[in-house]
């Protein structure tokens, strides 16, 4: 096996890579077409530092080395970087693409938290995980979101196919069931989605986001898995604490949608404006039964028995009052074709010290049962529905929260610091920090030979580590370990063979 190094001139910085090889240089003319040979590995002897020294004191230009391999086998290794003159930088302003942001350590920390809470309701639910390419073929994607459509991102290198960004999770995952004829599965999927959109950052809304889904697909009994998404949806929204919910849509807007946009009447739309007005409970569905009008419809039966049954399920799952049934609800993708639901934070802010957020929907889902039939040659459909987690915008509700509050959070998950109080004790620190390492435990130490004790007891005050091992010159002849607690400031002696089970032991009991 060769092994070569590749490193950047430090006598010459605009030089690019320098390929420092294995011994045994044949010649080297300087020429960028010239090669070098190296039949085992070692030192580079005198003659080939002589070539390689004469390169470095060439002004800045191509070098090539090739490489041929000891045991016959021919690798060649090509390093040709042309020069250019020093160009002095145009001035431009440093900072993220417009509708996406970058994530700090303390951002990730918090953001890793909501995820695991979100991940953790639908791996109890036996989701299982999914994942699909961030592009699909255009085709793929198009006449799937209605007037949304426009608002795909097209790639602009797309290697002889056409391409796009997945706008949401739920087409891909439709496009998998197609592709693999599943007919039945319960998946969820983390992941980013892109839109071409105005962000409102304020308001957690970026066009580079990140959405959890939760999506069950198959032929079952009518509005049993409905009602185990929306259990989801109440399950992670009171676990995130994030204040009341409500679903609403302003009668105003769809009336406007089914008179001007779909051509109904504007008596008709009236008429039943006076029942999607109404918003409530198992209450209002039985007062529907009871109306001539809608009585006479078998289609509009067949939808409020379905809505009864809803009812009775999220009843049964203790979770009825948090729903409310609301007719005036529209979203705006076309592939929904039964029950929808939209979680929207009230604007009351849970706590008086917080100023009042307007965020929108921070989970939506509903049917689409004819969306895998699209991608189908026989159009064979797979009934589906689900929910997506809107990630971004609870994010920017908890990170208002903290900033409030000023709560500190920690950066790192270290269990244990690894210190010393006296010089040249290095390589004792490495062996034991292999030691918690290898036992489980999230361990650090300092990248310094002789580093002051004080340093790295702050350190670890700073960064929240909980317990510090400290060995020195007498820990090491009493064949002990001290173990120091950064809260209280005590220290035992623990030997060396009960070290782990000891640190396992207090951080188990933390």
């Amino acid at each position: 096996m060769v092994l070569g190094l590749r490193l950047y001139s430090a006598l010459y910085p605009a030089w690019g890579p320098v390929c420092l090889l294995p011994r045994s240089f044949a010649s080297c003319s300087g020429n960028p077409a010239s090669c070098c040979t190296m039949p085992q590995l070692g030192l580079l002897h005198g003659r080939a530092w002589a070539v390689l020294f004469g390169q470095l004191r060439r002004p800045p230009g191509a070098v090539c080395i090739r490489a041929v391999h000891s045991h016959g086998q021919v690798v060649e290794a090509a390093l040709a970087t042309q020069m250019k003159p020093h160009q002095e930088k145009s001035n431009f302003i440093i900072k993220t693409p417009k509708g996406t942001r970058d994530l700090s350590p303390q951002q990730m920390v918090v953001r890793e938290k909501i995820l695991d809470m979100v991940v953790s309701c639908f791996k109890r639910h036996g989701a299982k995980g999914l994942d699909t390419p961030a592009f699909e073929l255009k085709e793929i994607l198009t006449e799937k979101y209605g007037e949304d459509s426009g608002l795909i991102y097209d790639l602009k290198d797309q290697g002889g196919e056409l391409l796009s960004l997945r706008y949401d999770l739920t087409v891909p995952f439709a496009r998998y069931l197609a592709m693999n004829k599943v007919k039945k599965m319960k998946r969820y999927h983390v992941g980013k989605v892109w839109r071409r959109e105005s962000p409102t950052v304020v308001q957690g809304r970026y066009r580079e986001f990140c959405q959890c889904d939760f999506d069950i697909a198959g032929q079952f009994d009518p509005m049993i898995p409905d009602a185990e998404c929306l259990k989801i949806m109440c399950e992670i929204l009171s676990g995130l604490q994030l204040g009341d919910f409500l679903i609403k849509m302003s009668w105003k807007d769809v009336r406007h949608e089914m008179v001007a946009k779909k051509g109904l009447a504007a008596e008709v739309a009236d008429r039943i404006g006076d029942y999607v007005q109404c918003h409530g409970g198992v209450s209002l569905v039985k007062q529907m039964f009871q109306d001539p009008r809608l009585s006479q419809n078998k289609q509009a039966l067949e939808g409020l028995g379905d809505l009864k049954l809803l009812f009775e399920y999220l009843t049964l799952f203790g979770i009825v009052e948090k729903i409310s049934f609301d007719l005036s609800l529209a979203r705006g993708l076309d592939y929904y074709t039964g029950v929808i639901y939209e979680a929207v934070l009230l604007q009351t802010p849970a706590h008086a010290e917080e100023e009042p957020l307007n965020v929108g929907s921070v989970a939506a889902g509903g049917r689409y049962d004819g969306l895998v039939g699209m991608f189908d040659p026989k159009g064979h459909k797979v009934p589906c529905v689900g929910l997506s987690i809107g990630v971004e915008r609870i994010f920017s509700i908890v990170e208002q929260r903290m900033k409030t509050f000023g709560e500190k959070i920690r950066t790192t998950e270290t269990q244990v610091f690894v210190a010393t109080p006296q010089n040249n004790f290095l390589q004792e620190r490495l062996k034991l920090i292999a030691e918690l390492w290898d036992a489980g435990i999230k361990s650090e130490l300092m990248y310094k030979n002789n580093p002051k004790l004080l340093t790295q007891l702050h350190y670890c005050e700073n960064m929240g580590i909980p317990l510090v091992v400290i060995i020195g010159e007498q820990e090491l002849k009493e064949g002990v370990i001290k173990l120091r607690s950064v809260a209280s400031r005590e220290e035992v002696a623990i030997t060396r063979e009960n070290l782990v089970a000891e640190i396992q032991k207090r951080l188990s009991e933390s």
